[in-house]
């Protein structure tokens, strides 16, 4: 089904709101800028932004009556609200006054609806930035605890319905491609039916298991670059979908998958292993250690969709869209590719770069988007229930804290690999004993195993610590100094100079790893 042509009453409307005499009232607006999606018409009038519903229907929504636009607004007003309050003001009607003349908000018949929002600078949406290669590390390290936080306040739903509605998602996908045969394979589209009902009937203990652990929520639905926004130095989502609650509901990792998907569809595959990361640290849920076994599954639905989405407008911008289309299906299809995940252990004296290596190697693991990275810094922090730059006592450095953290972390990565993603293990790893244990974990869960141990002089080390930003770990140098007299034993890893550049010890180990 294709969108109808936009209604003669609706070109009315818009050039009223493109015009700036209409936003007089409000203070002197010279300019007004128009934004068009396939669903939607934003103007930007000075401080303030217009969101009107095209009258369009889609096969995944349907905005062809004014009551059906009105309810729409009404639902982005107040699942937005939840997300970003700072920047959803009110609904506004643009109404037929009584000489004929249309109004904003005027006093005569209501004609259409439109949402009336904060302005902010369109150039610092997420999606912009990557156009410009400008999505920073701090920018980064800021989204997977953004989303997690945005989780935590999101609303429980019953996961059933939502669960039963992924087949039908699928099968919904399979027709719009059918209908684009000319553009999508057929031979094609039946193999991304048939993994993806196949993923599903494998993941749906699992998912069921997720919605009665309360992890199936009313989340933002469509978070992809283009609908988060850095304002004063944070992330904000925003363009939560509206629509349709079942669609915009699912489980956490799913609505994470979205952000995760576009981030690889951008070539920014490190990003999105940095963001997977830190949400599953800022999150502190055991249950997503299992949990994770599904991601490949959503990540590969929510570029199907986005896929069909494409489709269902080839008639509108064909070539674009028809060269988007094709590179979501593609990605659809890679990311349910059978991959074999791993269990590396990383060890080394405070300094010798251990975790500065595990994340540049993560994002090169299977599946894509690469190793979680257990950290016994972080683990170790978890355990007191501090905040990773919050510094612990020498207590909690004991001989049987230290046994605890690290069993905890080989639990974890055991788990991560049973559910079939790879996953880094960063610890000193000074005792044969915590070493065999990671390698005897690994052999259980039926994965391979490397084990890479760092190797740098005092020297280095010390200036390395002096060197660090804030950081989970508490060592010092009087620390690196005092372990210089650890008795680690014969050490069966792969040992690994890291005294000099990390691109060369990354080199180093890439050699053995990957």
């Amino acid at each position: 089904m294709t969108e109808p042509p936009p209604s003669e009453a609706q070109d009315d409307i818009f050039e009223l709101l493109a015009n700036p005499a209409t936003y007089a009232s409000t203070g002197a607006v010279t300019e007004v800028r128009r934004h068009q999606t396939h669903a939607a018409v934003v103007f930007l009038a000075g401080g303030r932004a217009f969101k009107v519903k095209r009258a369009v229907r889609y096969p995944f929504l349907d905005f062809s009556t004014l009551a059906k636009r009105k309810a729409a607004c009404e639902a982005e007003l107040e699942i937005n609200r939840k997300f970003a309050p700072q920047l959803y003001r009110r609904l506004v009607p643009i109404t037929r006054e009584s000489d004929g003349t249309l109004a904003l908000g005027g006093a005569g018949e209501a004609v259409e609806w439109a949402v009336e929002m904060t302005r902010f600078d369109e150039d610092s949406t997420l999606d912009r930035l990557a156009e410009r290669g400008e999505l920073t590390d701090n920018l980064i390290s800021k989204l997977g605890p953004a989303v997690a936080a945005m989780h935590q306040r999101a609303e429980h739903i019953e996961a059933a319905p939502w669960i039963a509605a992924l087949e039908q998602f699928i099968r919904n996908n399979t027709s719009i491609f059918h209908q684009h045969c000319l553009v999508f394979p057929a031979d094609q589209v039946e193999t991304l039916e048939h993994q993806s009902l196949a993923a599903l009937q494998r993941l749906s203990s699992l998912l069921r298991e997720r919605g009665e652990q309360g992890l199936v929520r009313r989340g933002h639905g469509d978070l992809h670059l283009g609908n988060i926004a850095m304002l004063d130095g944070e992330p904000v989502a925003f363009d939560a979908l509206e629509f349709d609650p079942l669609i915009a509901s699912g489980d956490v990792l799913y609505d994470l998958a979205f952000l995760l998907m576009d981030l690889v569809d951008f070539d920014e595959v490190t990003a999105a292993n940095q963001v997977l990361n830190g949400y599953c640290t800022a999150a502190r849920r055991d249950a997503d250690y299992d949990g994770i076994a599904a991601l490949p599954f959503f990540m590969s639905l929510r570029a199907a969709i986005r896929a069909m989405a494409s489709a269902s407008r080839l008639d509108v911008t064909k070539h674009t869209v028809t060269r988007s289309a094709l590179a979501y299906f593609a990605l659809a299809l890679k990311l349910l590719k059978p991959t074999r995940p791993m269990i590396i252990g990383i060890g080394g004296l405070s300094g010798t770069g251990k975790s500065s290596l595990a994340r540049l190697i993560a994002p090169m693991l299977a599946p894509i988007p690469g190793a979680l990275v257990l950290r016994s810094d972080v683990e170790r922090k978890a355990l007191y229930g501090v905040s990773e730059h919050n510094r612990l006592p020498e207590d909690g450095y004991r001989a049987d804290i230290s046994a605890r953290v690290y069993q905890v972390l080989i639990d974890k990565a055991a788990r991560v690999a049973r559910a079939g993603h790879s996953a880094i293990v960063d610890g000193v790893f000074a005792q044969s004993e915590e070493r065999t244990a990671l390698s005897n974990a690994a052999a259980r869960a039926a994965v391979e195993f490397r084990g890479l141990f760092l190797v740098a002089d005092l020297a280095t080390r010390v200036q390395r610590i002096g060197a660090r930003a804030p950081d989970a770990s508490d060592a010092d140098a009087e620390v690196a100094r005092k372990q210089e007299a650890f008795a680690t034993g014969a050490i069966n890893w792969t040992r690994i100079d890291s005294a000099g550049s990390l691109m060369q010890t990354l080199a180093s180990a890439r050699r053995t790893v990957v």
